[in-house]
C-alpha cells in the first residue's frame, strides 16, 4: 500500500505541477493579448473628386466656380471619422482647415469635406493637401496634393470702355516701351524692359513702326518723332557703331554701339534683325521723304544710306543660293546657319532682292528660302488647310515679323496666297488652344496665343506641337488683321479679367500660365512692337500702305516674281 501511495502521489503531483504550467502560460498569453495593440490599418488616398471632377494627385483643376468647394475622398479602406485630424488634411490658401467633414452612409471608404470659405476672386488658388501620419483610424501612408483654381470674376478688372477706345489704350501703353522706355543715349529699344544697355536690332525696327503710329495717333508730335528718328539714325551711322559688311548686330550696347554677343559664335552680323531693322527705317523714310525742312532731309538722307550700304549678297557665304543668318570678323561663318522657310524670315529675302546696292537673284529666293517648293504643307489641322510651314504653323511670330510692313493680303507668288497663309496659322493656333488637348487651366476661345515668349524659368517658342501651358498676348493680338473678332476676345479677356495682374506700364506683360499662377515680369521688345503695328494695321492698313509703296521694295517682290495685288 505504501508504495502505491507514493506512485499515486507522483502523479498528482505531476498532474498539479503541468497545471499549473499550463495556467501560467494562459495567463502570460493573456496579459500579452491585452497589452500587444492591434496593428493600425494602412490607408492610402485611392481617388479624389473635387466638385464631381477626378483630379490625380499633383494635377490642377481649373474654372471653378466662385464658390465653397466640395472633396470627395475614397481610401482604400474603411476609415473612422471620429479619429479625423485637420492637421493632415488641409488647404493652403484661405481655406486652411476651416472646413466641415462627414462619413458617407453608403461607404465606407470615402470621406466627404466641404469648405466654409468661397473660392471668390479670378483665378483663385488653393492647394489640397492630404498628409501621411495616424489619423481616420489607421495610419495613411500615402500623400496627396491638388490645386483648386477658381474661375474667371463675371466683373471686369477695370471699368468697361468701348472697343475702339480699347484698341487705342492698348496702342498708347505699348508705344512707350519704344518711346519713354527707349535707351538716351541711342534712342533704341532696349531688348527686354531690364536689360539696361543692351539694345535691340530688331525690336527697334518694330519700334521705329510704333513710334510714326504714335504720331498718327496723336501720341506725339511729328516734330517730337522727327528729333527721336534723327537721334537713332546718327547712331546707328556713327562709325562707333559696329556693322558687319553694313549688317547689324542682333544686340549691341546702346552706349557705345559696340556688338554684344547673342551666343558664342554670334558676335558679329545678324541679317534677319538687320532685314526687321530695315523694314522700320524704309517706313519712317516713306513717312518723311516728302518733307521740305533740312531735318527731315537729312533724315531721309541717312536712312537711303544705311540701307544702300547693307551687303545682302555677302550673306550668300561665297555666292551660294542661299542666305546666311550670321557673320563675324572672328568667328566667320561658324553659326553656318542658313536662311530657309517657312519661318518669320521672308522680309530678309525680299529686301535682299530690293537692294539697289547689293541685291541678289531670284535663284536665291527660290532655292534658299523656298526649297524650290519644299516648305509647303497642304495638310489640315483643326480643319484648316495650312499652305506652308511645319505641323500646326509653328510659333504666332511667323505670321508677324516679316508682315509689319510686307502686306500680305497684297502679294502672292508660285508658293502662297500669304494672306491667305497667315490666316490658317492664326486660325489654327486659335482652335487648338480653345481645344485644350492638354487640359491647360484657363485655354480658351477666349484666352489664346502661342508664341516665342517668356515662361516659367525660361523663354520658348510656343506652338501647338511645343505647348507650355504659357500664353503671350502678342500671340493673339498681333493677329488682329487675321482673326479680328478672336483677338477681340483675347484683347477684352486679358484686360477686363486678369488685367489687375497682366496690364502694367508698358502694356501687357510678355506672358501668363493660369496653370501655375505665373505672370512675366518683363516687356519684351519683339513682342511689344508687333501688337502696336499689327493692331493699326487692322484699323487702317497705315503701315502696310507706307512700306509697300516704297519703290525698292516693289522692285523686289517683282524681282522675286511676286504678284502685287
Amino acid at each position: 500500500m505504501a508504495s502505491l501511495s507514493k506512485v499515486a502521489s507522483k502523479k498528482i503531483n505531476h498532474i498539479l505541477t503541468t497545471l499549473a504550467l499550463a495556467l501560467c502560460l494562459c495567463a502570460c498569453g493573456e496579459e500579452d493579448r491585452i497589452n500587444t495593440p492591434t496593428p493600425a490599418v494602412n490607408l492610402r488616398p485611392d481617388s479624389v473628386f473635387i466638385n464631381g471632377a477626378h483630379v490625380a494627385s499633383g494635377a490642377a483643376i481649373g474654372n471653378l466656380p466662385l464658390a465653397p468647394v466640395s472633396v470627395r475622398i475614397k481610401f482604400n479602406a474603411a476609415v473612422n471619422v471620429d479619429s479625423m485630424n485637420k492637421s493632415y488634411i488641409y488647404f493652403s490658401g484661405r481655406a486652411e482647415q476651416n472646413y466641415t467633414y462627414a462619413g458617407d452612409s453608403k461607404d465606407a471608404t470615402v470621406l466627404h469635406i466641404t469648405t466654409e470659405a468661397a473660392l471668390a476672386s479670378s483665378f483663385e488658388r488653393w492647394q489640397l493637401h492630404i498628409s501621411e501620419g495616424r489619423y481616420l483610424g489607421g495610419k495613411v501612408k500615402m500623400s496627396y496634393e491638388c490645386t483648386l483654381i477658381a474661375d474667371a470674376k463675371a466683373e471686369p478688372v477695370f471699368p468697361q470702355i468701348s472697343n475702339d477706345s480699347l484698341l487705342t489704350l492698348v496702342q498708347h501703353q505699348t508705344f512707350k516701351y519704344f518711346w519713354d522706355y527707349a535707351h538716351p543715349a541711342s534712342g533704341l529699344a532696349r531688348e527686354r524692359s531690364n536689360s539696361g544697355n543692351t539694345v535691340t536690332a530688331g525690336g527697334s525696327g518694330f519700334g521705329f513702326m510704333a513710334i510714326l503710329i504714335g504720331i498718327k495717333r496723336g501720341f506725339i508730335t511729328r516734330q517730337e518723332g522727327l528729333e527721336r528718328f534723327t537721334k537713332i539714325v546718327d547712331f546707328l551711322s556713327a562709325s562707333t557703331t559696329e556693322k558687319f559688311h553694313g549688317a547689324f548686330p542682333h544686340w549691341m550696347n546702346g552706349q557705345t554701339g559696340k556688338a554684344i554677343a547673342f551666343s558664342a559664335n554670334d558676335n558679329g552680323g545678324d541679317l534677319v534683325e538687320t532685314a526687321f531693322l530695315m523694314q522700320g527705317l524704309l517706313a519712317v523714310n516713306e513717312y518723311f521723304k516728302n518733307g521740305t525742312s533740312t531735318e527731315e532731309i537729312a533724315l531721309c538722307a541717312g536712312i537711303q544710306t544705311l540701307w544702300k550700304n547693307v551687303e545682302w549678297d555677302w550673306y550668300r557665304q561665297g555666292g551660294q543660293n542661299v542666305l546666311y543668318w550670321h557673320w563675324s570678323p572672328d568667328k566667320g561663318w561658324a553659326m553656318n546657319m542658313k536662311i530657309q522657310g517657312w519661318n518669320e524670315c521672308l522680309i530678309a529675302y525680299v529686301l535682299a532682292a530690293a537692294s539697289p546696292t547689293h541685291s541678289v537673284p531670284k535663284e536665291v529666293y527660290d532655292q534658299g528660302w523656298a526649297r524650290n517648293g519644299n516648305m509647303r504643307n497642304g495638310n489640315e489641322y483643326h480643319g484648316v488647310t495650312l499652305p506652308l510651314g511645319g505641323a500646326y504653323g509653328g510659333p504666332m511670330f511667323f505670321a508677324h515679323y516679316s508682315f509689319l510692313g510686307l502686306n500680305p493680303a497684297k502679294i502672292s507668288d508660285r508658293y502662297a496666297d500669304y494672306w491667305g497663309q497667315n490666316v490658317a496659322h492664326a486660325r489654327i493656333n486659335h482652335s487648338y488652344c480653345a481645344a485644350n488637348p492638354k487640359g491647360y487651366v484657363g485655354y480658351s476661345a477666349e484666352c489664346w496665343g502661342l508664341t516665342a515668349s517668356d515662361i516659367p524659368n525660361g523663354y520658348a517658342a510656343g506652338s501647338p506641337t511645343n505647348d507650355r501651358g504659357t500664353i503671350a498676348p502678342t500671340a493673339s493680338l498681333s493677329s488682329f488683321p487675321y482673326t479680328p473678332e478672336e483677338s477681340l476676345a483675347a484683347l477684352r479677356f486679358f484686360y477686363y479679367k486678369i488685367g489687375d495682374k497682366l496690364w502694367k506700364e508698358y502694356g501687357f506683360k510678355d506672358a501668363f500660365s493660369l496653370t501655375q499662377g505665373w505672370y512675366a515680369s518683363d516687356f519684351l521688345a519683339i513682342d511689344q512692337g508687333p501688337i502696336v503695328v499689327m493692331i493699326e494695321n487692322y484699323r487702317t492698313g497705315f503701315v502696310w500702305d507706307l512700306f509697300m509703296q516704297n519703290a525698292d521694295v516693289q522692285s523686289g517682290l517683282t524681282k522675286l516674281g511676286f504678284t502685287i495685288k
